[in-house]
């Protein structure tokens, strides 16, 4: 598990899936603004998958994953 000194805890969520985990936001950043300058995809370290629906089963845990930005609905910091 990498250390988490300058990351951000977010669940992000999408039609299918609950993603949560941690994104390299630096302190005092907004994550609109991190959505706004990030690319095609967005990095989420130490990333648990779930499935969207109240008490979804896990489906995947990655030190990585890339999550499509176009996928996301909605972002939030925990």
């Amino acid at each position: 598990m990498a250390t988490h000194e300058n990351k951000t805890r977010v669940t992000i969520l999408t039609e299918s899936y609950r993603i949560t985990g941690y994104i390299d936001l630096l302190p005092g950043a907004r994550v609109t603004d991190f959505m706004h300058e990030s690319k095609e995809f967005v990095v989420v370290m130490d990333a648990e998958v779930c499935e969207a629906n109240a008490g979804g089963r896990q489906v995947l845990v990655a030190p990585f994953l890339d999550v499509n930005r176009n996928h996301i609905q909605i972002v939030t910091l925990l």
